[in-house]
């Protein structure tokens, strides 16, 4: 993993300013995947812990979290007191995870910085015989460009590994439905499902810059870039938004089984 390690520049505002994911995904981890109190979950890239404190409250115990961040690491350590939490900080590839130990592997956002192949054979020998997997992603904003990112297109056509909006015809990885079914066929899954749920949030201008000062093309900018960055985001959503945005919320959850 190599992008996530931006994440651990504020974990704290990761942390307030990413909407957790839906009810019904959690719903779906419970009742398909076989989430309850006592399963021995694995969890990759975890970050600040969004979806590390849902499946703790829910009952994953032990929770290993494999963390390459010390800094995201270390805010793990301080946020979540519970012996429930193991954490790893080590990339997924470095890890040394018990092959046939876990009922559960799961990845919140985070799975798409990993080599597919080796990255779902490891994951497919340290489950159990019938464990599952379970790999999800929030997407913000709409499949098709509209007024916003119209608005703020020139902004990303700057920052540096990022298309612009309008440029960018590649279908996001989490909506590449095919290849990711592909991707676990090939690992050895069987009975693979894709769920999507559709919503909304409505930002203020200072929520909405706090959103996007989280993204990973945003974090990569030098400090000056990135501040020149956020303050034209905030004057375009003060002056043509009324300083006042809803933005769509897509979330795609994949789950299959070890056989």
């Amino acid at each position: 993993m190599t992008g996530d390690r931006l994440f651990g520049n504020d974990p704290k505002t990761y942390t307030e300013a990413r909407p957790d994911y839906p009810d019904a995904l959690y719903e779906r981890l419970i009742t398909r995947c076989g989430l309850h109190p006592g399963i021995f979950v694995f969890e990759i890239g975890p970050g600040p812990g969004l979806a590390t404190r849902r499946l703790l409250s829910l009952g994953a115990s032990p929770l290993r979290a494999i963390e390459p961040d010390p800094r995201l690491a270390i805010f793990l350590r301080e946020t979540i007191e519970t012996d429930s939490l193991e954490i790893d900080q080590v990339s997924f590839d470095e890890a040394m995870l018990p092959e046939a130990a876990f009922d559960l592997g799961v990845a919140a956002t985070s799975f798409h910085w990993l080599e597919q192949g080796s990255a779902l054979a490891k994951v497919y020998r340290s489950l159990k015989a019938g464990g599952w997997w379970a790999m999800w992603w929030n997407n913000f904003g709409p499949e098709e460009l509209d007024e916003f990112q119209q608005a703020t297109d020139h902004l990303f056509a700057r920052t540096a590994d990022s298309p612009s909006w309008s440029r960018e015809k590649r279908i996001p990885f989490a909506f590449d439905r095919d290849s990711r079914l592909q991707d676990l066929t090939a690992a050895g899954f069987q009975d693979a499902e894709v769920e999507i749920w559709s919503s909304s949030l409505t930002y203020d201008t200072a929520h909405l810059v706090a959103l996007y000062s989280t993204y990973s093309p945003i974090q990569a900018l030098e400090p000056d870039s990135r501040r020149e960055f956020l303050s034209s985001l905030a004057q375009i959503a003060d002056e043509q938004f009324g300083g006042r945005l809803e933005r769509p919320l897509i979330t795609v959850l994949y789950t299959t089984q070890r056989g």
